[in-house]
């Protein structure tokens, strides 16, 4: 196997933008530059060019049917859990705090009704998170990341039509 750099040749490293898990706009925070001082958080604009900018890359997707389907999946999951979470919980506190008597029944042994109400919320807490966790891999992950590589792919493409205008100015 050919290597390079001490690595496999098609093997992407973190930061490399074969890299579709790469964030750009998470890099230098907090990093040094090339000459130990702290890197922009906003990196210095490149001379504007003919093509799509980056920013346009990402509100074309943002625009886009798919990216609206993903986003409307999510909310369609996420408002009604948290407004029935809500309510279970401020019902929980309001009867707590209103109606001690009830929550001081005996259920069984020493175990009252306030005792199963809140481990209740701690059991609603981790059926909402679970249920969470299965909408998004089931409803929402696979489109997230085939968006995602759309828009790599539109990036790279940027890039690849970047560097041959750059290869036509050099032979002039």
């Amino acid at each position: 196997m050919e290597k390079h750099d001490g690595r496999d040749a098609g093997q992407a490293q973190t930061g490399d933008l074969k890299d579709p898990w790469y964030d750009a706009l998470a890099s230098g925070w907090g990093e040094l530059d090339g000459t130990g001082a702290p890197a922009p958080v906003v990196p210095p604009r490149a001379a504007p060019d003919r093509s799509a900018s980056a920013a346009d890359i990402y509100l074309e997707v943002q625009h886009s049917a798919a990216f609206q389907e993903v986003r409307g999946r999510y909310r369609r999951f996420v408002v009604p859990a948290v407004a029935v979470f809500f309510t279970w919980y401020v019902a929980y506190v309001v009867t707590a705090t209103t109606a001690p008597g009830l929550m001081a029944r005996p259920v069984t042994g020493s175990v009252n009704v306030a005792m199963l109400a809140g481990l209740g919320q701690f059991l609603t807490t981790f059926l909402l998170t679970w249920a969470y966790a299965r909408h998004a891999r089931l409803r929402r992950d696979r489109p997230a990341l085939d968006l995602r590589w759309a828009v790599f792919e539109q990036r790279r493409e940027q890039g690849q039509r970047r560097e041959q205008e750059r290869a036509r100015g050099s032979e002039r």
